[in-house]
């Protein structure tokens, strides 16, 4: 039904007008952030409506592990029981190791690497956009946690916090598209940088030179450049190489050894904080 009255502006004007607007908003928090606090403070009033929500999955969770056959449990006793003397056996080696390594360093005047205060996190929840990497852990500023606090698992480097609530923080992982991490090779020093893919299971390595000494297998571990990560952390394996002299670069990818996709328990770094002259702490609270 054609209107009787054209009032006001036409809906194509008001369209532009919103969309600019957006726009322009959008590039203005981009830069100056001012919706941060708000972003906080509306993740803190729903985190119960989340937490609340998971309740139904943990306990089918919980339940599903209370049927679990004798056969079963024998089966992994074990499989514990060979991997702590497995891990024995690397204590012993590695005691001497390091010992080896605080007389070398001794020699030639090089200052220990330090120890850091380790925080166990668990998961919340998983970002389920296909364009970011990110999980959110139950740890916030109330706890200590900081902004690109280095973040890890049992296996390897996961990522960095980005985001941080009173009493959870955003984890953004290695593989998310806008992250990315220096990185040498162990087995020749070789620096480079390893970049997010938006795939859970391979990370990018740009600007190889076709010449590079880089080979599929080789171990990847944080160079400490950038600020973020302490030196020696293991980040993934080179997974495949591809040498195109038609480019001007060699495809390199890798796969992390973090195990993104099973995430459950996680370590934080205190790296703001330095442990010297005592224990190694973690805490569990």
């Amino acid at each position: 039904m054609k209107p009787i009255f054209n009032i006001g502006p036409s809906i194509e004007s008001r369209l532009f007008v919103a969309v600019f607007f957006a726009v322009t908003l959008l590039i203005a928090d981009g830069v100056y952030q001012f919706s941060k606090p708000i972003r906080v403070t509306l993740n803190s009033l729903v985190y119960p409506i989340k937490f609340i929500a998971s309740l139904p999955g943990e306990f089918l969770e919980e339940s599903s592990a209370l049927f679990v056959t004798q056969g079963d449990l024998l089966a992994e006793r074990e499989i514990l029981i060979s991997e702590i003397m497995q891990l024995r056996e690397k204590a012993q080696r590695f005691d001497i190791l390091e010992e080896e390594n605080a007389q070398l360093r001794s020699l030639m005047d090089a200052p220990l690497a330090p120890e850091f205060a380790k925080t166990i996190v668990e998961l919340l929840a998983v970002d389920n956009s296909p364009y970011s990497q990110q999980v959110l852990v139950n740890k916030g500023a109330l706890d200590g946690v900081f902004l690109s606090q280095p973040v890890l698992d049992d296996q390897g480097i996961v990522g960095q916090i980005n985001d941080i609530a009173p009493t959870e923080s955003r984890v953004l992982l290695i593989t998310d598209i806008a992250h990315a991490i220096p990185v040498r090779i162990l087995r020749n020093n070789v620096r480079l940088i390893a970049n997010g893919s938006g795939n859970t299971n391979r990370l990018n390595i740009k600007y190889v030179a076709h010449s590079a000494d880089i080979e599929v297998g080789d171990l990847l571990v944080s160079s400490g450049l950038g600020e973020v990560y302490p030196a020696g952390y293991p980040v993934g394996v080179v997974s495949d190489i591809i040498r195109d002299e038609s480019k001007p670069f060699a495809q390199v990818n890798a796969t992390p050894l973090a195990r993104l996709d099973r995430i459950r328990y996680l370590l934080l770094l205190d790296t703001q904080a330095p442990l010297t002259g005592q224990a190694q702490q973690v805490d569990t609270q």
